[in-house]
């Protein structure tokens, strides 16, 4: 069984403008829900940006939770179970890191 002690969500409140551009969070996908709970497990680290929304996320096994909504830059570690419990619909882009490293793309302000 995982040991989900060390697998911390991490949260950014308001980052800047400029790293928001530097990460190209606006060429991320996109993802949705509505306000209720949600069972999930993150086979990949996950960062994500959300533009709405309001959620506790409580890692399995503990009573503690993490709170997190709009204008949050949220990194969530590889191998967590969890359940958000959504109290405002989200909407955020995410990224998955992918296990091989990627090239970086040329900086600019368009996506592909």
């Amino acid at each position: 069984m995982a040991d989900n002690n060390n697998l911390r969500i991490v949260v950014e409140r308001n980052p800047s403008e400029s790293k928001l551009s530097e990460l190209n969070i606006k060429c991320w996908p996109k993802w949705g829900c509505s306000p209720g709970k949600y069972q999930l497990k993150f086979d990949a680290e996950e960062t994500c940006y959300l533009l709405k929304g309001k959620v506790r996320a409580y890692p399995k096994g503990s009573s503690e939770f993490v709170e997190f909504g709009a204008g949050d830059l949220v990194i969530i570690p590889k191998g967590l179970s969890c359940t958000w419990d959504v109290s405002v619909a989200v909407d955020k882009h995410y990224k998955f890191e992918s296990s091989s490293p990627s090239p970086t793309p040329p900086s600019s302000s368009s996506c592909q």
